[in-house]
């Protein structure tokens, strides 16, 4: 093991690790489709300044696009959507979608698929609602994806994204397992590799976790693949890029206190990106 990656596990040890579904569920405290629904009020809550919950889904077609374990969807369902759709590569989150779908008597209007979002298995104009929380800084297209969007969004229809941009504190997605902020600005890619594989060998999710952060090549080199190093500035390029008119955009600070560092270093002191985009009516 190399030295930096020793100093990193060393001073880990000195900062709690933040709330995580991964570390409740080892604990008893949940699914993380649970997380997700306990969650889901203060995700649409992100858009109160354009719009209410329940306007955005009640009575609509809604897809949930990389929607984990569903629990956002099942949300959505109980705000009363017309039908939900959660839509999420990995296959095993469709399973605990359908479970918490049925303990909350909405499965007649929620639907799971496991599908890549750059070729939905939908019909276009199906949608009138796309929620996209936590998302964005996953695709490995984000502009085919947002494309893909628009063919399915009906005229007039909106996709509301919500994101933490790269440079945010745990913007590297390790906070399961690492607690120090910033850590992917101090360290590398092959430190931060080897030191989370470290720290997840022994539990019992530890292989599956490694698996679906990282990627180790044959050069023994460690890859963190389970992000695209979303920028603020890259994604507000991107909205060039694609045929939506923005309707609503902001960048929510860390904490309110700390506005004035938001906009002076929006990249470092932005908890989340918020924007709207719409389709413009036939």
């Amino acid at each position: 093991m190399r030295l930096a990656t020793r100093v990193l596990l060393l001073l880990n040890r000195l900062f709690p690790l933040p709330d995580h579904p991964f570390n409740r569920a080892l604990q008893g405290r949940g699914t993380y489709a649970d997380w997700q629904l306990e969650q889901a009020p203060r995700t649409l809550r992100a858009f109160r300044f354009f719009t209410d919950p329940e306007a955005m889904v009640a009575g609509r077609r809604v897809l949930d696009l990389g929607c984990g374990a569903g629990g956002k969807a099942v949300y959505c369902a109980t705000l009363g959507a017309a039908q939900v759709v959660g839509v999420d590569i990995v296959p095993h989150y469709r399973v605990e979608g359908e479970r918490l779908a049925r303990r909350l008597g909405v499965a007649d209007r929620v639907r799971f698929l496991t599908a890549d979002a750059r070729s939905l298995p939908l019909p276009d104009g199906s949608i009138d609602t796309v929620l996209m929380s936590d998302v964005v800084e996953h695709l490995a297209d984000p502009e085919a994806v947002l494309r893909e969007v628009y063919r399915v969004l009906a005229p007039g229809g909106r996709v509301y994204i919500s994101f933490p941009p790269y440079y945010h504190p745990y913007g590297a997605h390790l906070s399961d397992a690492i607690g120090i902020p910033w850590v992917h600005r101090f360290f590398s890619e092959q430190v931060l590799g080897e030191a989370y594989q470290a720290l997840v060998a022994h539990l019992p999710d530890g292989d599956r976790r490694l698996s679906l952060r990282f990627a180790s090549h044959r050069d023994g080199q460690w890859r963190l693949t389970y992000i695209n190093r979303m920028t603020i500035r890259r994604f507000r390029e991107l909205l060039t890029r694609v045929p939506f008119r923005v309707a609503y955009y902001y960048q929510s600070p860390l904490r309110p206190y700390l506005r004035p560092l938001a906009w002076l270093a929006p990249e470092y002191f932005t908890r989340l990106v918020i924007c709207v985009l719409e389709k413009d009516r036939a």
